[in-house]
């Protein structure tokens, strides 16, 4: 239990969504499955009930055929159409019209022989030997009982209930079982980046200590180009630890939210960046207020300017700009760089999604500043064109 309590949150969302998708499908499948049985079960019983009412319908058709034989013979003394309470009837002409009718319901199909109607009739269809009164064929009708109908749909409806019921729980437990090679790679990976961002935390620490300590004026220009390189490196490693180590604690880390001097803060973000900057001979153009407070957690706020940045370089063109604006509860980070298609932007904060696979990096960074905004309320409102560059804008309340 310990284990799943310090998973990812995205990780464990990812799987539900995995989850939910392949049980919506299976349950679909289901359904067609129980439709399709159904529909088999239904036709077996609704064929079955008129077997069983066959003989009973002959033996009226019989009787309504000797009267109707007795009508045409003595039909000038009786002319009165032949009626039962058993059974409704009806007679028709070669051309398939209509010579009399005690039918109830309207449908009438002359190519069947026996079938039900959607009004819970019977229709019982022959011919007789002799065109009596003109008569080519005979209809039988009987009323079906109500009770076959609800007892059917009863029985249906309890016994598709049942198995869908039991369809679910063998789904969720086949469905888990498929996922489980899943769930065990991804608590693997979570491992595997908690202790190696572990491992790297004491060296990281040391390299990125040891350089700032460095009087670089002192240095030839060769052994000052070296341990630039060095400098861009470290900064680069300890930017990634920064960003796993925060994916992999922040469910445990407790903000300390302070009211915090923006602006000097920005500065020194923008000073800890410059080296990566000069590297892309890339120009800071800054227009930064002075005096700009907001009440947040410093590390935060810190990791959340610096992933804004390390993109703006990384995705930077040679001798290219970012431009800095810092004003009353407003941040501006616009840069020259390649920019984003308008489907890029649609999955710009997706966790480990790399749009430029020629650039270094784990597609967290923005990740990471969607979940720091999420919890400060802040806006994030991104704006890019392909080959000109893109801006993003940091909008919050006082």
């Amino acid at each position: 239990m310990l284990a799943l309590k310090n998973w990812d949150i995205d990780l464990i969302r990812s799987e539900k969504r995995t989850l939910l998708g392949f049980f919506s499908l299976y349950m679909i499948l289901c359904l067609i499955i129980l439709c399709f049985f159904t529909f088999i079960y239904y036709s077996f019983q609704k064929d079955l009930l008129l077997q069983e009412k066959r003989t009973e319908l002959q033996n009226y058709t019989s009787d309504f055929t000797l009267r109707l034989k007795d009508l045409h013979i003595n039909f000038d003394k009786y002319k009165y159409y032949p009626r039962d309470e058993r059974y409704n009837s009806a007679i028709f002409d070669s051309d398939k019209k209509n010579i009399f009718s005690t039918l109830k319901s309207k449908e009438v199909d002359l190519k069947k022989v026996i079938y039900l109607t959607n009004d819970d009739k019977i229709h019982f269809i022959t011919q007789p030997e002799s065109y009596y009164l003109g008569t080519k064929y005979v209809v039988i009708e009987i009323s079906q009982s109500r009770n076959w109908i609800e007892e059917l749909s009863d029985f249906l409806f309890y016994f598709n209930g049942s198995i869908f019921i039991i369809m679910l729980i063998i789904g969720y437990f086949l469905l888990n079982i498929l996922i489980k090679p899943m769930k065990d790679a991804l608590y693997l990976l979570d491992r595997f980046i908690k202790d190696t961002t572990h491992e790297l935390n004491t060296p990281v620490s040391t390299i990125v200590s040891n350089i700032e300590m460095i009087n670089k004026d002192t240095l030839d220009e060769k052994l000052k180009k070296k341990i630039n390189r060095i400098d861009i490196g470290a900064k680069t490693i300890s930017n990634i630890y920064d960003d796993l180590t925060y994916l992999t604690l922040n469910n445990k880390i407790v903000s300390q939210n302070t009211n915090l001097d923006l602006s000097y803060i920005l500065k020194q973000r923008l000073e800890y960046f410059k080296t990566l900057a000069d590297v892309k001979k890339i120009v800071f153009i800054k227009d930064i207020d002075d005096n700009i407070s907001i009440f947040i957690d410093e590390k935060k706020i810190s990791k959340l300017i610096d992933n804004l940045l390390s993109n703006a370089i990384k995705y930077n063109k040679i001798e290219g700009f970012i431009k800095i604006t810092l004003k009353k509860n407003s941040l501006i980070i616009e840069d020259s760089g390649k920019g984003m298609t308008k489907e890029e932007l649609e999955n710009l904060f997706i966790r480990y999604k790399r749009f430029d696979k020629t650039v270094g990096g784990f597609g967290i960074g923005l990740n990471i500043v969607s979940m720091i905004a999420k919890e400060y309320n802040l806006k994030v409102i991104f704006s890019s064109n392909v080959n000109k560059g893109t801006k993003v804008e940091i909008k919050w309340q006082d």
